[in-house]
């Protein structure tokens, strides 16, 4: 019996990547005139994967939030990765925000995922879900290749990469 092939499915963000775009995003903030003394602040927390936008209307909230959708996109970040929160009313008369990174696959997107790639009817695929990434399995390269080209079209509301293919 031959050796099936596989790959597995993830979501990951290089944090490096992510800490060097907001490290841009806060210079541009201090030396572009039109942001500079509005009292805007853009703030990271690594540990939480978590960015807080403080801004004293919604208008300049939404001028930070695109300098560093920018800075992120330059990078090589998807923004599916990024998903901010409704504005909310913060000290001061200002509006706050919150950006937290999504990485990995949760469980309820593994099973949709899981589920698209049984209803290919693909001879011999085979999905196993491991803990935040799906490793598939199948005896044919095709196959995969067939997979992979089909999810790529699909949109789960994250980024998925595919590695590990072997």
């Amino acid at each position: 019996m031959a050796k099936d092939s596989s790959f597995d499915i993830v979501s990951e963000v290089t944090m490096q990547e992510v800490d060097n775009a907001w490290q841009q995003a806060r210079k541009e903030l201090v030396q572009r005139y039109d942001l500079k003394d509005s009292g805007a602040q853009l703030e990271f927390d690594k540990s939480a994967k978590l960015f807080t936008l403080t801004a004293p209307s919604e208008f300049v909230a939404h001028q930070v939030q695109d300098v560093l959708n920018t800075k992120l996109v330059r990078r090589s970040i998807d923004l599916k990765a990024l998903d901010w929160s409704e504005p909310h009313q913060a000290s001061g008369m200002q509006l706050r925000l919150l950006g937290k990174i999504i990485a990995g696959i949760d469980k309820d997107t593994a099973g949709r995922i899981n589920k698209d790639i049984r209803g290919l009817k693909l001879k011999n695929v085979k999905v196993q879900i491991e803990q935040d990434k799906l490793r598939v399995f199948s005896p044919k390269r095709d196959n995969l290749q067939d997979v992979i080209a089909f999810l790529k079209e699909q949109d789960y509301g994250l980024p998925l990469q595919y590695v590990n293919y072997r």
